[in-house]
């Protein structure tokens, strides 16, 4: 075959692009569904054929992705708290101003992104022992990750003397165990209901630092 017959038959840089896009929104579909069956019914009640019939797909177009459930589950885990934690991340880079206009900007961005993008599978970090240990493992240093966003600004307003809290280790426990539940809160109600929810919330959470409502 000549090297025109090659170049012939090799598919174009923009059809190649697009069956890339293509497949990367396929696997995110996939890996979605996959994350909020998995915070539903937690990850033994879950099998690829619930994840298949969620999507409406065959389990043999699951298997083309995902080697096993092991592998898929991961990767809803991998995906998400990547994914959640880089959101978080860059917000805080872009912040200026006192760490109160930080801290409130990053609770209310985290209570968007739960209630809003993930009401379900946000559920998938609550429990890290009811998980196979690599996933286990995985899920608490993405936790770890996702308190350092949150710990940082806490501790630089202690510094700074603009917080005053009894001790940042129990704040950021009672902070994370109630942005946890807005899904649960603040989801079901309807757009603009929910959106003063979020913000009540919000204000509600500065007050763990010692920053009363204006």
């Amino acid at each position: 075959m000549t090297a025109e017959r090659v170049a012939d038959t090799q598919p174009s840089p923009a059809v190649s692009s697009r069956v890339q896009r293509k497949r990367g929104q396929r696997v995110r579909q996939i890996v979605k569904a996959a994350a909020e069956l998995f915070g539903e019914r937690g990850y033994e009640a879950v099998s690829l054929e619930d994840v298949a019939e969620r999507l409406d797909v065959t389990k043999g177009l699951l298997y083309y992705y995902f080697a096993s459930k092991d592998d898929l589950a991961t990767a809803a885990i991998e995906t998400l708290g990547n994914e959640w934690t880089a959101r978080l991340q860059e917000l805080s880079d872009a912040l200026d101003g006192p760490p109160a206009v930080r801290l409130r900007a990053l609770i209310r961005e985290h209570l968007t992104i739960a209630v809003r993008d993930y009401p379900a599978a946000l559920r998938l970090f609550l429990e890290p022992r009811s998980w196979p240990p690599p996933q286990a493992a995985r899920i608490k240093d993405l936790r770890r990750r996702h308190d350092r966003v949150f710990r940082s600004v806490v501790e630089d307003g202690v510094a700074a003397a603009e917080f005053t809290v009894i001790r940042v280790d129990t704040t950021m426990q009672c902070l994370h165990a109630a942005m946890a539940q807005a899904p649960v809160w603040c989801a079901p109600l309807p757009p603009r209901a929910r959106d003063r929810a979020i913000d009540e919330l919000t204000a509600t959470l500065m007050m763990l630092v010692g920053q009363l409502p204006s």
